[in-house]
């Protein structure tokens, strides 16, 4: 049993790993990448040619661009991931699917974060002169890029928005002491390194859970999908209609929670009743096994990596354009404004870049999400795209500056660690394994016992020296018997369907993402000024 998931994994790896060789050759995509970054320095320049100090403008789009880029390339992977992974999206359609909602959660609510990301992490006011607070700018977007393009090339799956804030930090510390960092805000972003993957993992193996025991453990799994896959699509409606009433319209009118929560909550009960009679419809066509049933979760994945790309590019968006945004202002204004207004052009560098960089360089971190850490099918991507959803709404509530990217990929290993629990404490092969075990281990002590006794008898009749003679050799074959069932059981309780390796090498990226950016951001400064001095 755990050879055939072993060679599943190795199947599921290699598919994914040539449909990934099926894209661009390196060179094109440097060169392509080259283009759009070409694109945006000739459009800056001939459009703010006549403003003055326009170089560090022209230089902050093209920065912006490489950030941007990068996003795509690394973040955009935990939103369609889990749905390539499970085979649920060709490698193609993710990459459209994903780069036409990113750049249209971008476009249409991606502005106000902007204005956090400056404002939340350093104190501009502290900044006196608008040409340091620009080479600070212009430092945090090219070390947050360098770094997201360093964890790209490795395959680690990192938070883009921590990126930035370490750039912004790094910088804003180099050009005006410590006293510049808002240390609250950084708490709670240290916070969320624990707060997000756990929370993210903890519900992902929680919907995972549900679905097993009220689906896959039945006997009956068609119609026990029929009652309960229904609810689970209502849920996922009701929490990506709260999410979007929240930050999708925004800009036409601010809901509050509980007004945005009700109204999800309508649309959530809409679909139950429309979804309900067509998933029983599919259902009495389907055979009564766990393929069967993850062919339900297909359509219900598909859009929530649409949705979930949507949330992403509304969110993170703010990473690229948010210096970007600031760098234009202080140039227009020659000062530093608390609020700035996002200019179209600013924001279409951010959406469209993030796009070229996901349809470019994003196969990499969706194979890595996708497969590398443990192997996923729908119902477990599912399970994934639900906590992403839900643990941005409450970490919103609380006021917590959580990472998509430690949530997705924190259900991964929920999900991976749920299956080697429950495969290697609940199957039926476990159970017969440790069954065996114990009784030729009790057969065994049974027989050393009578050995024991025999051998305290002073005077031996034949029989006696015939059984104990028997014994020996039984004891002997079956102590070699119980030895081998013993590193059976051991082996079946250690099977491990998340790769170490890979949580390893993603946890320590992690970790270090917010102090490498900030001290490759005052770097970078520090040379800025030298150049510039």
């Amino acid at each position: 049993m755990v050879t055939k998931r072993v060679t599943l994994d190795i199947k599921t790896y290699n598919k994914l790993d040539k449909a990934t060789d099926k894209t661009l050759p390196g060179f094109a995509k440097v060169s392509l990448a080259l283009l759009f970054v070409a694109l945006v320095f000739l459009w800056s320049y001939t459009s703010h040619g006549d403003v003055p100090n326009n170089t560090f403008l022209i230089i902050g789009a093209v920065f912006g661009a490489y950030m941007a880029m990068n996003i795509g390339a690394n973040d955009v992977a935990n939103n369609v991931g889990p749905a390539v992974g499970s085979k649920a999206l060709t490698l193609m359609w993710a990459i459209i699917i994903a780069a036409i909602f990113e750049a249209m959660g971008a476009f249409i609510a991606g502005g106000d974060v902007v204005k956090t990301i400056k404002k939340g992490i350093i104190d501009p006011a502290l900044i006196a002169d608008p040409q340091i607070f620009i080479w600070a700018m212009t430092a945090a977007l090219l070390s947050a890029a360098l770094w997201l393009n360093f964890a790209t090339s490795v395959g680690a799956p990192v938070s883009t928005t921590h990126s930035i804030v370490g750039g912004v930090m790094g910088a804003g510390i180099a050009a005006a002491g410590f006293a510049i960092v808002s240390w609250g805000t950084m708490g709670k972003i240290a916070a969320s390194w624990v707060i997000s993957p756990v929370l993210g993992g903890l519900i992902a193996a929680g919907f995972l859970y549900l679905i097993k025991t009220k689906i896959v453990f039945k006997k009956d799994m068609i119609n026990s999908a029929k009652v309960v896959v229904p609810y689970l699509i209502a849920i996922m409606t009701w929490a990506f209609s709260t999410y979007l009433i929240l930050k999708g319209i925004k800009k036409i009118i601010k809901l509050d929670f509980i007004t945005a929560s009700i109204i999800g909550l309508i649309i959530a009960a809409i679909i139950y009743f429309v979804v309900k009679p067509l998933i029983a419809k599919s259902a009495d066509k389907l055979s009564n096994d766990r393929e069967s049933v993850n062919s339900l979760f297909t359509i219900p994945l598909i859009f929530a990596a649409a949705l979930l790309s949507f949330a992403h590019g509304a969110n993170d968006v703010a990473n690229a354009i948010g210096p970007l945004a600031a760098i234009n202002d202080a140039i227009m204004s020659n000062g530093i404004n608390s609020k700035v207004d996002i200019p179209l052009w600013v924001m279409a560098v951010g959406a469209l870049g993030i796009a070229v960089g996901l349809a470019l360089f994003g196969p990499k971190l969706i194979k890595t999400v996708g497969s590398e850490i443990t192997e996923l099918d729908q119902m477990r991507a599912f399970s994934i795209a639900m906590a992403a959803a839900i643990t941005v709404i409450i970490a919103s509530q609380l006021g917590l500056p959580v990472s998509s990217t430690h949530i997705a990929v924190g259900g991964v290993f929920g999900v991976g660690f749920l299956r080697e629990y429950l495969d290697n404490h609940e199957t039926r092969a476990f159970q017969q394994i440790r069954k065996k075990f114990k009784k030729h281990k009790k057969e065994l002590d049974s027989m050393t016992t009578e050995l024991d006794e025999l051998e305290t008898i002073e005077k031996k009749s034949k029989s006696d020296y015939v059984r104990i003679v028997e014994l020996y050799k039984g004891i002997e074959e079956k102590q070699e018997v119980v030895k081998q069932e013993k590193k059976d059981v051991k082996e079946a309780k250690s099977t491990k369907y998340v790769k170490r390796d890979a949580v390893k090498k993603i946890v320590a990226a992690w970790i270090i993402t917010v102090p490498a950016a900030a001290m490759l951001s005052a770097a970078i400064f520090f040379m800025i000024k030298g150049i510039m001095g």
